[in-house]
C-alpha cells in the first residue's frame, strides 16, 4: 500500500497562526457535514485494531442512528487480525493503527485479484504515560529504548532499570521501572517497536497487556510505572510525558499542533482497511459508512473520543478512493 508521512505539512500556515496557549482540537471547518446517501441495510462487520475499538463503536453509533436498519458488529483484538478477517469475508472493515505489511496486503491480492483500499481515518499521537505522580519532566527516544529494548539499536549506553537513571533524584532514585505495553498482534506494539525501539526486541520484563486501556490503568495504578498507548486513552490517573528524538534535544508534547508538525515522534495515522474490486463500484453500505467517518459528524467522533481529526485536504483525498 502508498505509504504517507505520519504528520501533515499541508497544516503549516494553520499552525503558525495558531496562537501558543493550547486550544481545544476542533474539527477542520473545510471538511463537508455528512449528506445521506442512497438508504442502506443490512450488516456490517468490523475487526481489528484494539487502539480504534471505542472509536469504531461510537462511529457505528452514529451510523446507526442515521440508517436503523443497519448492524454494525466490532471487534477489536488487534491490527493483525484485520487482514485475515477480510480475507475469510468475516469482516469489511480491518481498522488498523499501523500501515499494512507488504505481506499482507499480498495475501489479499492473491485471494481477490487486487489490493485492499487504505483509509485514513484520525490521527493518534502514541502516548509514554507515567503516573500522575511521578516527577518526570520528559523523556527522549533513546532513553526509552533503554527502558523497553533488551537490544537498544538505537546506541543508548545503559540498560535503564530504576528512576535515577533518567535523573530523577531522593526517594525516586533507586526506584526501579515497572514497564508496560502491549501484546503482538497489536499495531501500537508493532509501531512502537519501529519507531522508538528501532526495530529491537522487547525486554522480557515488559508487562504484556490485552488493551490499550489496560496499559493506561496499569500505570495509574503503578506510581513506577511507564507505558505506551494511544492518546485516546489518556485519563487523569497519568501523564503523557513530551517526546524528544533525542537526549537533550527539544521535547514535544503529544498534542495536535505537535502531530501535524512533526515535531512529535510518535504521531501516525489511524486506517480503516476495505476491500474494492476497482472493476466495479464498491459495496454501498461499507462506502456509507466510510463517507460518515470521512464526515464533519464523523471526525466529530474523533474529537469526542479522544484522538486528532484529519485536515480537510487528507479528507478530500480519502474520499476519492471511495469513487
Amino acid at each position: 500500500m502508498q505509504s504517507h508521512p505520519p504528520i501533515l505539512l499541508l497544516a503549516a500556515a494553520v499552525l503558525a497562526a495558531a496562537p501558543a496557549a493550547p486550544q481545544p482540537v476542533q474539527v477542520d471547518a473545510a471538511v463537508a457535514a455528512y449528506q445521506r446517501g442512497a438508504a442502506v441495510s443490512g450488516n456490517l462487520g468490523s475487526v481489528g485494531s484494539d487502539t480504534m475499538n471505542n472509536l469504531m463503536t461510537y462511529w457505528a453509533e452514529a451510523f446507526q442512528k442515521l440508517y436503523p436498519t443497519v448492524e454494525v458488529q466490532i471487534e477489536g483484538k488487534g491490527s493483525s487480525t484485520a487482514p485475515p478477517a477480510l480475507i475469510a469475508g468475516t469482516s469489511q472493515l480491518g481498522p488498523m493503527s499501523r500501515e499494512m505489511k507488504p505481506e499482507e496486503v499480498e495475501a489479499i491480492e492473491r485471494k481477490y485479484g487486487y489490493k485492499p483500499i487504505q483509509i485514513r481515518t484520525a490521527l493518534d499521537t502514541i502516548g509514554v504515560y507515567v503516573n500522575k505522580d511521578n516527577p518526570l519532566a520528559s523523556i527522549s527516544l533513546a532513553e526509552l529504548d533503554g527502558i523497553f529494548s533488551k537490544t537498544r539499536r538505537s546506541g543508548y549506553p545503559n540498560d535503564v532499570t530504576t528512576w535515577g537513571q533518567l535523573g530523577l533524584k531522593g526517594e525516586w532514585a533507586a526506584k526501579p521501572i515497572s514497564i508496560y505495553g502491549r501484546n503482538s498482534a497489536s499495531g501500537t506494539y508493532g509501531f512502537f517497536k519501529e519507531h522508538a525501539l528501532a526495530k529491537g526486541d522487547y525486554k522480557d520484563t515488559v508487562k504484556e497487556q490485552p488493551g490499550s486501556a489496560s496499559v493506561v490503568e496499569s500505570v495509574s495504578e503503578d506510581l513506577y510505572g511507564i507505558g505506551y498507548s494511544g492518546i485516546g486513552y489518556r485519563t487523569s490517573g497519568v501523564r503523557a510525558l513530551p517526546l524528544a528524538t533525542a537526549v537533550g534535544a527539544p521535547a514535544f508534547a503529544p498534542d495536535y499542533a505537535n502531530a501535524l508538525s512533526r515535531k512529535y515522534p510518535l504521531s501516525r495515522y489511524l486506517y480503516v482497511y476495505a476491500l474494492r474490486d476497482p472493476r466495479r463500484p464498491m459495496d454501498p453500505l461499507t462506502r456509507e459508512f466510510l463517507r460518515f467517518v470521512l464526515s464533519r459528524e464523523g471526525q466529530d467522533v474523533v474529537v469526542k473520543d479522544g484522538f486528532l481529526p484529519l485536515p480537510a485536504a487528507v479528507v478530500r483525498e480519502e474520499l476519492a478512493k471511495l469513487d
